[in-house]
């Protein structure tokens, strides 16, 4: 009999290596881009990370569909910056429905993942999406799909985390964190443009009603595949990342004021 906690051959490690890292699957999306307060975005970019030129945020709904694996849901809340010329977003909280979709994107590339609810309903052109955590739907969007754009050529994305470890005795950090570009290779099968009302909640543990929304720039709905693949670029001193750890952790403190 074999034992499953025994250790792996070399060849099955190999294979979940390229699991990790390469994994494409067909979501359905839908992206709301909206226009922030320029002030606010930068307050909460760590340093190297510098603000656009625009102060660009969106909040993305989307479920996943991995053959082998029940679908789930994905979201996600950024905020544009550059690193070195790299222009690219920064994410702030990325809630999801399942604990594997969770853990891997978390432990190998330093997303904020944690366990939330996302949904993305279609129900001819209405359009509703929704993210929410610990009670709260923090962000929503209701509205209407209006009309088929053009299928985009393949791109490719960038995103901007810090890999980053607490130290087990409660001070600081375990090394200094490691800044992640990923990339994600995008295909879209199809894409409509959409109208209507983003509204971001207030909540303690995903704040991102901080950031108002002074005009939504554009809403899309559609299909698309994306490859991820993540390198470190470098490392940066931990206090520039300590005092933005609470983004990917939850800060347990407003519990002590009840």
């Amino acid at each position: 009999m074999a034992v499953r906690y025994a250790a792996r051959t070399p060849d099955q490690l190999r294979s979940r290596e390229v699991e990790k890292t390469s994994v494409g699957a067909w979501s359905t999306v839908l992206v709301a881009l909206f226009e922030t307060d320029p002030d606010v975005l930068a307050s909460v970019l760590p340093k190297p990370l510098e603000p656009p030129s625009r102060p660009l945020a969106k909040a993305t709904f989307a479920t996943v569909d991995i053959p082998g694996l029940p679908t789930f849901g994905a979201g996600s809340f950024s905020v544009q910056c550059s690193h070195e010329g790299t222009v690219g977003y920064y994410c702030l909280v990325m809630p999801m429905s399942t604990e594997q979709s969770v853990i891997g994107g978390r432990e190998t590339f330093g997303e904020p993942k944690k366990i939330g609810q996302v949904t993305v309903d279609i129900d001819g052109d209405s359009v509703h999406g929704t993210m929410a955590r610990m009670g709260v739907t923090f962000a929503e969007f209701t509205g209407r799909s209006t009309e088929s754009l053009e299928i985009p050529a393949p791109e490719t994305r960038t995103d901007f985390y810090f890999k980053a470890l607490p130290a087990p005795d409660g001070k600081g950090l375990d090394t200094d964190p490691s800044l992640i570009y990923c990339t994600r290779d995008e295909t879209v099968r199809w894409v409509k443009k959409c109208e209507g009302e983003l509204l971001l909640r207030d909540s303690r543990f995903d704040p991102v009603a901080d950031l108002p929304v002074r005009s939504l720039v554009e809403v899309t709905l559609g299909e698309r595949n994306a490859i991820q693949k993540g390198r470190i670029h470098s490392t940066v001193p931990a206090d520039w990342v300590i005092p933005f750890i609470h983004q990917r952790y939850d800060d347990l403190s407003p519990l002590g004021e009840d």
